[in-house]
């Protein structure tokens, strides 16, 4: 699991997309004392310690979310699956109508047949003929008869061959249709198994301890902006420096072509970026892709669906639906992704932040980069 090989976690939170004011240093630094003498080791009880709830709960939303991305996929392949099945049935049912059509023409041809007597013609049949202009006329009868017979014969056994091939597809995508569908409700258990833990080991918790985890979230929270700001310093001097590089040298061939790219994607970003913010303070709901929920990928893709861009459900797929950039360089609009096994994404908006879905129990919210410290980004991509 990714978050084995993560370093120490800072992360923040933000209330619908507002930071929560800070603590006063003096308070943050005797929360920070109290702690750690509170969470050192486990209670004399034998409960794990704040430090060991507080690290389970994190690792089950993570593991949660996780499960999500793999719901998302198995959600996508089950609905796209069904389609096929669905038109192939559709398919089978035309070509068995068709079919039975040929078979009902070999029918009506038998019983002409039948009813005139038509048969191979042979020296009986000329001497029965009442003259031979008689078995002149029955002999073309017979002919023209037998050439439309063979061509309705040609047809239904092409039909035939062609509605059970349809038939064999069928059958193969419906057993495939029926693992998605496992694996679909496999993803589903285990993402209510990992949320019904976290919310388990919380329920554990006293007010004084809930109300301590929540005063070492406000100290990440403040470790995440710190880093945000860090950043953001960092991309404006390098701006700068880009500005002024330009101004005193002539404009590269192709400049003009660049620019336009870049205003391009400024506008589309800025679309994103609008429809996003409108989001903020809805909850996060597993599997949601909007409207009055979302899940972290289900806002990306909706966010850029809103700019004309279409992204694939999944942030397994998600990351590679663009350009990956340097942190350094991210731009408003581009997706940050986070985790060994790029199961959260985020839409950067600048110096540092972004807007996200977080988790489980949390709202769509601004919030630094570095929720979860520095070693939890895994790339910045430029949506194509």
């Amino acid at each position: 699991m990714a978050s084995q090989h993560r370093k120490p976690r800072f992360s923040g939170s933000r209330v619908a997309g507002i930071r929560t004011p800070a603590l006063a240093t003096a308070a943050l630094t005797s929360v920070a004392l109290l702690s750690q003498s509170a969470n050192a080791a486990p209670s004399e009880d034998g409960k794990p310690s704040l430090e060991e709830v507080e690290k389970k709960v994190d690792d089950l939303y993570r593991q949660a979310e996780s499960a999500t991305e793999k719901y998302n996929a198995a959600k996508e392949k089950t609905t796209k699956q069904r389609k096929r099945v669905d038109g192939l049935l559709d398919d089978v049912a035309r070509r068995t109508q068709k079919l039975n059509e040929a078979r009902e023409e070999l029918g009506s041809f038998a019983a002409a047949q039948y009813r005139t007597g038509a048969s191979a013609p042979d020296t009986a049949t000329f001497l029965l003929a009442d003259s031979p202009q008689d078995y002149f006329d029955q002999t073309q009868l017979m002919n023209r008869l037998t050439d439309r017979q063979k061509g309705a014969v040609d047809d239904f056994v092409t039909e035939q061959s062609s509605t059970l091939r349809k038939r064999q597809e069928a059958a193969e995508s419906l057993a495939t249709l029926t693992d998605t569908q496992s694996d679909l409700k496999t993803a589903k258990a285990t993402v209510q198994k990992k949320l019904g833990g976290a919310r388990e080991l919380l329920s554990q918790l006293t007010a004084q301890e809930k109300a301590r985890l929540a005063a070492i979230e406000e100290q990440r929270q403040e470790e995440a902006a710190r880093r945000a700001a860090e950043l953001a310093r960092q991309q404006a001097a390098e701006q700068a420096a880009r500005q002024d590089t330009g101004s005193t040298s002539s404009a590269p061939t192709g400049s003009d072509s660049s620019s336009s790219t870049d205003s391009s994607y400024a506008t589309k970003a800025d679309k994103a970026l609008a429809f996003a913010r409108a989001q903020i303070g809805k909850p996060y709901v597993w599997g949601a892709t909007g409207p009055d929920s979302y899940d972290c990928s289900g806002l990306t893709q909706a966010a850029w669906k809103a700019a004309g861009v279409t992204l694939p459900r999944t942030t397994y797929d998600q990351v590679n639906a663009g350009t990956t950039v340097s942190l350094a360089d991210a731009r408003p609009g581009d997706l940050v992704f986070f985790y060994d096994d790029i199961s959260h994404v985020g839409i950067y908006i600048g110096n540092g932040m972004m807007i996200h879905a977080p988790k489980p129990g949390a709202y769509v919210r601004e919030e630094s980069i570095y929720y979860d410290g520095e070693s939890g980004i895994h790339s910045v991509v430029r949506p194509a």
